[in-house]
């Protein structure tokens, strides 16, 4: 095979329509092969001859998608100085756009001899590692166009492509738990009858499933081991894995962009799968440890790690940079994604100890023309010194608010003096937001997420249950915000029953009536529980897989989520695109009357009240006559106006609804008190209304009567 001298960009196997281009960066490789497989394992060298820039390159006129390839890089082995070129390991290529297979764990991924680690291995890893996939990058995408979905309009959808529909009865049973299940009508008419605008679907990147895991008969469920920036797990793929995995993502992309759904994908670019310095030898270690691994400053065999995952990338190499930034990019204009939600997020601009905005990577993102366009999502917290940087990112940025989640949890479970900082959650954070020029939009608002109780749990067990794990329950997190309700996990009491009913209900109603933008948890809305196990990170099995066999409670509790994420919709009062102008801690009360919050004798709050730590109980009012933003259109907003009654007392408290300057007749449109029925019960100022313990009632002021 005679090879062309090709280009040095751009990077990676890149199919033309007649063969492919290749390149690679390396700045320490003295040799580089590339490797092309045949099905049967044979390997064809190619020595790459061409380079510039540090970029090795060759075009090769008879590689056609669905060629297996690999690197084998020439260099320097000396960890000490922070060099572990091993010519006896096939490396992945980082730009590879497919992958093939997963490791085995064999002794030959190894640079070092597992028993004399001071030993050099120089065992062929190619039977026992993954290869890269040529791909063939033509798709018809029709008229696909992204949703566009505002984020003062948008629901979140966390989800798992395989926990997700890997037991849909009304998916074909080679279809479940893969992207195209995912594209299935029977999923997609769920979402879009639940309401939601946009899915987050938990990683996609390729990832390894790790060998320790696996001999325990556990498996690296969620995904955070990304080892392919721009490949789609081969684990989803349905139909293949040689390139075909790409043309069922993008097929799944444009079925739920028809359905006027985004998707969002959550991304690990803080770390790889190759771990800490006794970890395998599978792609970047391989080729240029010290450009794209940060490493101990006067110990440069070790790996600097803020991640819990033994390395951490290196934000201030350009040449990372530039991966990262082409992975995004990628994702946006071949995949057609519409936003990414970054794990570990300050990771990836950690400055010292806080998050900077003039860190490379924000830098970049603010001026780059296509990333800064979609929804960017960080998770704002990790492992280093000042690791909880909640508030903290540049204004393009939003953030998983986990002050939200504490907070509201502790109100729902009858904690004291939480009131104050319940309604500035509530109201969207300012506190946390309005210093950077960003809105209540700033805010993804969550109660639950993959990481940690399903919200049937989180109202059924006071302590985690992790055993299943293997780790004798040490793992995952002992502090959780939780109340049993009072019996631990299942149970036939029918008052516990109904205790657990109304305080799942008053959480979901809670996330939707918040300002900012809220994000289910798959299954939440279908009361999916994992046992009381809060780190189902291993347990690819139906402890964590939603079950779609629903009894008649879980067929209500779907029905009300369903009229309480329509009812926001709804209701642009609900969806405000600016914060309230009062003090964040009294929830934004002004005196331009946007919002109220009054006692349940129907008197306003005063400021002694909000220092009282028994107060367990409180009304929103809503005022749709005041909502100073306007219109998409430039149009003035208005809405009906909402009272929300509030009871997270261990007792039923007797609400008085407020004078007419409020409203002159109350009609119920939400009550989380399953037994209520269909109340559409009718109040005017002066009427009271008796709250169960735990129990939401949201009343609306119809137009006609408010004035």
């Amino acid at each position: 095979m005679q090879p062309w001298p090709g280009r040095p960009y751009p990077l990676g196997a890149t199919f033309d329509g007649t063969g492919t281009n290749f390149a690679l960066y390396s700045s320490v490789a003295e040799r580089v092969e590339l490797c092309l497989l045949d099905d049967d394992g044979t390997e064809e060298r190619i020595e790459l001859t061409e380079v510039d820039g540090h970029v090795w390159h060759c075009y090769l006129r008879e590689v056609q998608p669905g060629q297996r390839y690999g690197y084998r890089v020439h260099g320097p082995y000396a960890p000490a100085e922070g060099h572990r070129c091993d010519p006896s390991k096939l490396l992945l290529d980082p730009y590879a756009k497919a992958i093939d297979g997963n490791i085995d764990g064999h002794p030959a991924l190894f640079s070092y001899d597992l028993r004399k680690p001071d030993r050099r291995n120089t065992q062929d890893s190619a039977p026992h590692t993954m290869h890269s996939v040529v791909i063939n990058p033509f798709f018809d995408w029709g008229h696909d166009h992204p949703p566009g979905h505002q984020y003062h309009d948008s629901v979140i959808y966390e989800a798992h492509v395989k926990g997700l529909t890997r037991l849909h009865p009304e998916v074909p049973e080679n279809l479940r738990g893969t992207y195209a299940g995912l594209a299935d009508p029977a999923v997609i008419d769920h979402l879009t009858a639940l309401g939601v605008t946009a899915i987050e679907l938990m990683p996609v990147h390729q990832f390894v499933n790790d060998p320790h895991l696996q001999e325990q008969g556990l498996s690296n469920y969620w995904g955070y081991n990304s080892i392919g920036f721009f490949a789609p797990h081969n684990g989803y793929a349905a139909f293949g894995s040689r390139g075909e995995q790409v043309q069922e993502f993008k097929t799944m992309v444009k079925a739920l962009h028809e359905a006027n759904i985004e998707v969002i994908l959550d991304v690990v670019y803080n770390h790889t799968a190759e771990g800490n310095h006794m970890g395998p030898t599978l792609s970047l270690r391989g080729l240029d440890n010290a450009s794209y691994y940060r490493l101990v400053e006067d110990d440069r065999a070790h790996y600097f790690d803020t991640t819990g995952t033994g390395n951490s990338l290196l934000m201030r190499s350009p040449h990372t940079l530039q991966m990262i930034m082409d992975s995004l990019r990628y994702w946006i204009t071949e995949m057609h994604v519409d936003g990414f939600r970054f794990d570990l997020a300050s990771t990836l601009a950690r400055e010292l100890h806080e998050v900077d905005r003039l860190s490379a990577f924000f830098d970049i993102i603010q001026q780059d023309p296509v990333i800064s366009q979609v929804k960017l999502i960080a998770e704002p917290w990790d492992l280093g010194e000042g690791g909880y940087q909640v508030g903290g990112f540049p204004p393009l940025w939003t953030e998983w608010n986990g002050r939200y989640r504490d907070t509201v949890r502790d109100f729902w479970r009858g904690e004291p003096a939480t009131l104050g900082e319940f309604a500035t959650r509530i109201t969207g954070s300012a506190d946390l937001y309005a210093h950077t020029g960003r809105q209540p939009v700033a805010s993804i608002n969550f109660v639950t997420a993959h990481d940690g109780f399903t919200l049937r749990d989180l109202v059924s067990y006071n302590e985690k249950h992790n055993e299943a794990n293997g780790e004798d329950n040490r793992d995952g997190e002992s502090h959780n915000r939780s109340w049993n309700s009072g019996a631990e996990g299942e149970t036939d009491d029918p008052e516990v029953l109904a205790l657990r009913l109304r305080r799942h209900r008053n959480f979901l109603a809670t996330l939707l009536f918040s300002q900012g933008v809220p994000m289910i948890a798959h299954g939440d809305e279908l009361g999916r529980t994992q046992r009381g196990n809060n780190n189902v990170y291993c347990q690819d099995n139906e402890l964590s897989w939603v079950s779609w066999d629903l009894d008649e409670t879980q067929e209500h509790l779907l029905d009300f989520t369903q009229r309480m994420v329509h009812f926001r919709a709804e209701h642009p009062v609900l969806r405000r695109r600016r914060f309230f102008a009062g003090d964040p801690g009294h929830g934004g009360e002004s005196e331009i009357g946007e919002i109220a919050w009054l006692k349940p004798s129907g008197e306003t709050m005063q400021d002694e009240d909000w220092e009282q730590s028994h107060a367990r109980s409180i009304m929103i009012f809503y005022n749709g006559d005041a909502i100073p933003e306007p219109g998409p259109r430039g149009e003035r907003i208005t809405d009906e106006s909402l009272l929300i009654l509030l009871n997270a007392a261990a007792e039923p408290v007797t609400f008085t609804l407020p004078d007419g300057t409020y409203g002159c007749v109350w009609r119920t449109a939400i009550n989380t008190d399953p037994t209520a029925g269909d109340d559409n019960g009718e109040y005017v100022p002066g009427d009271t209304v008796e709250l169960l313990p735990h129990n939401t009632v949201i009343l609306v002021c119809p137009r006609e009567e408010a004035a």
